[in-house]
């Protein structure tokens, strides 16, 4: 009895370390999905991320603490690129917003502090006039600001975010493409730490395949 015993846990314990294993490896269809034929990347040598987000999104929100350890440990073989989503009018202030700290070097330093602000102090920062007031309030040149939020040069930008959309066949944030290859979404991975985990292994599937 007790041999039949040990013999039965035995199994379980295998059957239950294969699900595991099985459930550790992403699975193509469900956790991410392919592109064919694969997007060219713009990023050289490295492996290109492109990062989908909206700053009025919650989990994009959520996801950026993970997003930037990931990055930190990712080293110089990734290039992340970031990519806008524009689905609503609300969304293409955000964009203006991302587009016009970007042209005045300003990203690096107001990124997260815009989401942060937005969702965390309620301050609407999809509202021209308030956003406007923030980026003076943060030492941006107004005027300056204001101007670039307008221009031609940033219009540019967000039709290019609105057509990537479709070339990336991206339907919801966060969303990420790992070098033009696939495309995983926290809502496809089943979370936020779970999407990390499925970026972090299509990076490393990419860049073997590179090598082939």
């Amino acid at each position: 009895m007790r041999t039949l015993l040990g013999i039965g846990l035995g199994i379980a314990l295998a059957a239950a370390s294969a699900l595991a294993q099985a459930q550790a490896q992403p699975v193509a269809g469900r956790d991410y999905q392919e592109l064919s034929p694969a997007r060219p990347v713009s990023t050289g040598e490295r492996i290109e991320i492109i990062e989908f987000f909206y700053y009025g999104c919650p989990v994009c929100y959520e996801a950026q603490p993970h997003i930037a350890r990931w990055l930190m440990g990712s080293g110089a073989g990734v290039a992340m690129l970031r990519v806008p989503a524009v689905f609503t009018e609300s969304s293409e202030s955000f964009a203006r917003t991302f587009y016009t700290l970007g042209a005045m070097n300003q990203i690096a330093r107001l990124h997260w502090p815009l989401y942060d602000n937005h969702h965390f102090d309620g301050k609407q920062l999809n509202v021209e006039k308030n956003v406007v007031e923030w980026v003076a309030g943060n030492g941006v040149d107004r005027a300056r600001f204001t101007e670039l939020w307008k221009s031609d040069e940033v219009k540019a930008q967000i039709e290019a975010a609105k057509k990537a959309l479709d070339t990336y066949n991206v339907k919801g944030v966060p969303s990420f493409v790992i070098d033009g290859k696939y495309v995983t979404s926290a809502k496809m991975a089943g979370g936020v730490r779970e999407m990390r985990r499925v970026v972090d292994y299509l990076a490393v599937r990419a860049a073997a395949e590179r090598k082939k």
